[in-house]
């Protein structure tokens, strides 16, 4: 079965839609580096397009009936959005499921100190990377600093022109035989990932003085104490924005693109659907890439609670009429696969890969080698999606993550499926995976979208 080049399909009305969706792709992507960013983003955008918060809603009394459009948010790192369809709500939903959260480096509790003449933030590694790609880069901190009296600050330095950046520092290569001898997973360890954050000493002090001086930096930019980093999330991620790549530009080169690429499309997608027939849901969450574990991961109780706190504003309440809507449901995992690289073809099967610029990606399975820790999809469920597909002139390919026992990985997909319901892992095929800077094809942000209003819209 030979993949479609979706360019090739293209008329000049699409290309200007393709042009529009993919430069408010990338200001998102240059906008919300964080979890928290992306909350706030989606929340703003979500109110414009005429949805409430769901706790208004409870706190009122408020009656919920078909036609409204309702968010809700988990602590500032998740959130879920629903417009009511026509049909009742325990004939199931149409969901499509994102993370929000991207591999990084994230700040310790006591992470400030002094070494050498400068002064450093030791920080802890979040999700999967390989450690060395993260060194001689210039990095940006993002994050939010809680005081005791509750003031939050909030925090992002690096992303200005007239800002500084920050950096780990790697060896030169003219001392480096003995580095160079080491696997890429010892070239820089775990421990050795800390940020320069200064090194001007501060004139009156004794010890310590360049971790003084950017304490008294800190003290006068942001009105914080040394103890607040207690209190606070900050995250270490690369600085600058996402642009274009190739000389024909029709690929993206930004950081956090897993799952940010999915992410974005389902918002838009969601935002775009008017009077489904069924309940359209868009659920955005934070964790997955470590597990999908925590309050605000995919494993704690947020949707389904969620989703009953809507049930009981509609109508009289029963756990049965939860449970009858979370089974009858559909949902698309959207969530990114390895794109091929034709430099690395040996960790591939030609024939099951996920090309750039071929379309949205179906997977029927992730996991690893037997398809350990995988949802499995079932034929009857891919059968419908493909006929929606077609009426739609979405391109699609179908794809594994590679070859057997090269490796693997896992989304959401297997959490929502112990409902019951059918779900299927669908999204975009990605060039770097996990690295600091991941590529996309415009072409499959632009058939993504598609695909998943196509979803929302004619699932039934």
């Amino acid at each position: 079965m030979n993949n479609k080049n979706a360019w090739k399909t293209y008329t000049e009305e699409d290309i200007n839609g393709l042009e529009r969706l993919n430069a408010s792709y990338r200001k998102f992507l240059s906008d919300c580096k964080t979890e928290r960013e992306c909350t706030k983003e989606i929340i703003r955008r979500a109110e414009e397009a005429g949805y409430i918060d769901l706790d208004t809603c409870i706190n009122e009394g408020k009656t919920i009936k078909s036609g409204d459009k309702l968010y809700a948010v988990n602590m500032n790192k998740s959130v879920a959005l629903f417009n009511i369809g026509k049909r009742p709500i325990s004939e199931g939903m149409n969901i499509i499921g994102a993370h929000i959260d991207s591999p990084r480096l994230d700040v310790k509790q006591n992470p400030l100190y002094e070494e050498g003449g400068m002064a450093y933030l030791d920080t802890h590694y979040y999700g999967g990377i390989k450690k060395y790609q993260w060194a001689a880069l210039p990095l940006a901190i993002h994050g939010v600093i809680v005081k005791k009296d509750g003031t939050c600050v909030e925090v992002c330095v690096g992303e200005e022109d007239d800002d500084p950046v920050f950096c780990i520092t790697d060896l030169l290569i003219h001392l480096s035989s003995k580095q160079m001898e080491k696997t890429g997973a010892k070239v820089i360890e775990g421990e050795q990932l800390d940020v320069v954050v200064g090194s001007i000493p501060l004139s009156d002090s004794e010890k310590n003085c360049v971790k003084e001086n950017v304490l008294n930096i800190l003290k006068k930019e942001y009105d914080i104490e040394e103890e607040d980093f207690v209190s606070a999330e900050l995250e270490v991620v690369p600085a600058g924005k996402a642009r274009e790549l190739g000389f024909d530009r029709g690929m993206i080169m930004s950081y956090g693109q897993d799952d940010r690429v999915c992410a974005f499309t389902s918002l838009e997608a969601q935002l775009n659907v008017e009077n489904p027939e069924r309940t359209t849901c868009c659920l955005l969450v934070d964790k997955e890439e470590i597990g999908s574990v925590g309050a605000t991961g995919m494993r704690s109780h947020f949707f389904e609670n969620t989703v009953s706190e809507i049930i009981n504003l509609m109508e009289e309440y029963s756990e049965l009429k939860v449970r009858r809507c979370l089974k009858n449901s559909y949902m698309l995992s959207t969530d990114v696969n390895a794109g091929y690289d034709p430099m690395f073809a040996e960790v591939f099967d030609s024939k099951n890969a996920s090309y750039c610029g071929n379309g949205v990606v179906f997977s029927k399975y992730t996991g690893s080698r037997g398809k350990s820790g995988s949802n499995d999809a079932n034929a009857e469920y891919i059968a419908k999606i493909r006929n929606v597909m077609d009426n739609n002139n979405v391109v699609y390919q179908t794809a594994e993550l590679g070859k057997v026992d090269a490796g693997g990985g896992g989304t959401i997909a297997y959490i929502l499926s112990l409902y019951g319901m059918e779900v299927i892992d669908c999204g975009v095929a990605v060039l770097n995976m996990h690295a600091p800077w991941e590529i996309v094809s415009k072409a499959d942000v632009y058939e993504t979208e598609k695909c998943y209003r196509a979803f929302l819209r004619e699932m039934i």
